[in-house]
This record gives C-alpha cells, sequence and structure tokens, in this order.
C-alpha cells in the first residue's frame, strides 16, 4: 500500500530473543521432538481473508488433519501486524502479499503459493460504481478512493505505482484515500457510493461475483492489472530446516489430495498450492521500484 497515507497503520515492529540449546547430540534432539508436537501458529489477517469463519475453519480442519496436529490462526488486522508477528518468532508461517514479502525478502522463504485459475498469479482492479463514466485511473482525479491495506500489492502498490508513473502521488491526486482493512470492505465502500473508487484483489472480487453477486454487480472493473503473484504463504528464511515448516509446505501443496484438503480449497475457491519461487513476483518487484523512484 505512500506518503501521509501510512499514517493509519498500526505498528506492528517487535524484538524477539532466542534461546541457544547447548549441550550433547542427544539432548539436542529433544527440543526437535517437543517442537514436533507444538501447535503449528499460522499468522492471517482480515485484509485477504477478511474473517470469514467458514473458509478459516476449512482450512484449519485440513492442515490440522494433514499435519497431525493443532493449527492456530493469530489474526492482526493488517499485514505489518502480521509480517511483525513472523519476523519475531511469534508464528512459524503467515500468509501474506508479495508486497511485504519482497519488503523483507532477505528474511523471509516461500512456503507454498496458491494457484487460482490454472496459476499462482493474480490481478489487482480498480473498481468504480456500476453507474460511474470513468475510463481510465485519470478520470478520477480529486474522488474518494479506498485502499485495502498500505502494504497490499493489489489493494495500494498497484494504484500506487501507476499514479508514480504519471507523476502524481495518491494524497496529492484523490481528494482523499483511505484504508478499510479488507478488499471486501473496498467492493462494499464503492458498491454503496462511500467512494468513488477502489483498488482490489482481482481474485477477490471475483471470489465476492460467485458468492455475493448483487454486491459485485454494483461495482464495475476500469483497469485490470498484469498478471503479479500471488499472495504467499511465508516462513523466516532461518527456519528452511525446521520441521513444521517443512510439514506444512507438504501439506499446503498437496491440499487437493484429501477430502478436507479439497474442501478448504473449495472454500477459498482456489484449485490448489504450488512451492513456487521468488521470480513469481519479480513484477510487483518492478512497480516498487517505480514507487520508490517517486519518493
Amino acid at each position: 500500500m505512500a506518503g501521509s497515507c501510512r499514517g493509519d497503520v498500526v505498528s506492528g515492529a517487535f524484538t524477539m530473543s532466542r534461546r541457544s540449546l547447548l549441550g550433547a547430540t542427544a539432548v539436542l534432539a529433544v527440543p526437535g521432538i517437543l517442537r514436533a508436537s507444538q501447535p503449528l501458529r499460522l499468522g492471517i489477517t482480515p485484509v485477504f481473508l477478511d474473517n470469514d469463519v467458514t473458509i478459516l475453519a476449512a482450512l484449519q480442519q485440513a492442515l490440522s488433519s494433514s499435519l497431525g496436529a493443532d493449527v492456530q490462526f493469530l489474526q492482526r488486522r493488517t499485514y505489518e501486524e502480521v509480517t511483525g508477528l513472523l519476523l519475531e518468532g511469534s508464528v512459524d508461517a503467515a500468509w501474506l502479499c508479495g508486497y511485504p514479502y519482497l519488503q523483507h525478502q532477505d528474511r523471509m522463504q516461500i512456503v507454498a503459493v496458491p494457484v487460482w485459475n490454472g496459476q499462482p498469479l493474480y490481478q489487482s482492479y480498480l473498481i468504480v460504481h456500476e453507474s460511474d463514466p470513468a475510463e481510465a485511473l485519470e478520470d478520477l482525479r480529486h474522488g474518494v478512493h479506498a485502499f485495502s491495506d498500505p502494504d497490499s500489492n493489489s489493494g495500494f502498490l498497484v494504484t500506487a505505482s501507476d499514479l508514480a508513473q504519471m507523476g502524481e502521488r495518491p494524497e496529492g491526486f484523490f481528494s482523499q484515500a483511505i484504508f478499510t482493512y479488507g478488499h471486501r470492505n473496498v467492493v462494499r465502500a464503492v458498491a454503496e457510493g462511500l467512494v468513488r473508487s477502489g483498488s482490489v484483489d482481482g481474485y477477490v472480487w471475483e471470489s465476492l461475483a460467485a458468492v455475493e453477486p448483487e454486491l459485485v454487480a454494483r461495482t464495475r472493473i476500469v483497469t485490470r492489472s498484469e498478471w503479479l503473484g500471488f499472495p504467499p504463504f511465508c516462513a523466516r528464511a532461518e527456519d528452511g530446516d525446521d520441521p513444521h515448516v517443512q510439514n506444512l509446505r507438504n501439506s499446503l501443496i498437496t491440499l487437493d489430495t484429501t477430502e478436507a484438503g479439497r474442501a478448504a480449497l473449495r472454500a477459498l475457491l482456489l484449485d490448489g498450492m504450488t512451492r513456487g519461487g521468488p521470480e513469481l513476483f519479480d513484477g510487483i518487484g518492478l512497480r516498487m521500484t517505480s514507487l520508490a523512484a517517486l519518493r
């Protein structure tokens, strides 16, 4: 998600100390056993899932069944807060976005990337009310605009970087820019005329079109971005050999092989998961560079 727009973001900065384990090899093996029996902690944000209890329950059940261990979801309001939980070690992994992943790429690894419509990619949509005549971003000058989160690629970075290429900033181009902290909230704000336009995750918009068609029918897509890396599951780079992380990766990638996993994927309207790689997010990196050049 620039400038003064970040003022509404709740701080997610954390620090943490790690206990070093000393002793013989036989002793070192014990913490690993204890670790395997602990619940897996997964950080999430309503920015993406919008606190959908049914979807969260389906995913939790599928992962718990596959891992043979409890799975605990730790939800926070913003991507910044969830990223902080991951980097401080308060969660084992987190479902983030390509933007915060690249912001901390030296400290993170990709665990898995969801596959939607046959590919691990999605788009950002610029939307307006269905009766609005706008045909391009330029037509929305001086209007009120809704972003989802300042660290969301589809819900902020894409539009902000498009404006940067025009030599504009969100706070100067729009009369007001707000953060809704949920893509569904962006759609609602536009549909109800609370704002003129919004930046939204195309996957979420399309999913809402299937489950809440009356809501989405009151909005219209003005522009679609290029295809970009789908929001990934991430872990800390230092935990690459952690059994919890390895087991989570395997469970996510094989979700489509179990009944519970397929039920979770249906709830999420996803095809499956793939391991993915950093190259999936090169397009987001280019947009980050474009935005940084204006600052």
